[in-house]
């Protein structure tokens, strides 16, 4: 399927969750690897906040993608940020969503509120 990119300048994105190695065999423990670097992936939690609207994500980001200094609650940049419907059948049950990929998590800003003092 079609990745499609993300436009993140208009929103605050705050980390939720810590990166952690994302999984490919939940049997196993298999970690799984970018198929083109084969670099291990992480996936991070964040909170995505645009227009007075927010989601819960999970964001897969490669592991030499993910900076130093990331604070829970913090703000968060998301380079190259892009979103990939997908869908699968397991067990008989057909289930979709969209899966989102960074090429890095960096410490990002608060946005200046409309109005304010500069």
């Amino acid at each position: 399927m079609r990745s499609i990119r993300v436009e993140t300048s208009g929103a605050t994105i705050l980390l939720t969750e810590a990166p952690e190695p994302k999984i490919r065999d939940r049997q196993t423990g298999e970690i799984a690897k970018d198929a083109v670097s084969g670099e291990a992936l992480m996936t991070i939690g964040v909170v995505y906040i645009e227009d007075g609207e927010s989601s819960l994500n999970k964001v897969t980001v490669p592991e030499g993608g993910i900076s130093e200094g990331l604070a829970l609650g913090a703000p968060v940049s998301l380079p190259g940020l892009v979103a990939r419907p997908w869908e699968s059948v397991f067990n008989g049950q057909q289930r979709h969503g969209i899966a989102y990929r960074a090429a890095a998590v960096t410490p990002g800003a608060f946005p200046v509120a409309v109005g304010a003092a500069v």
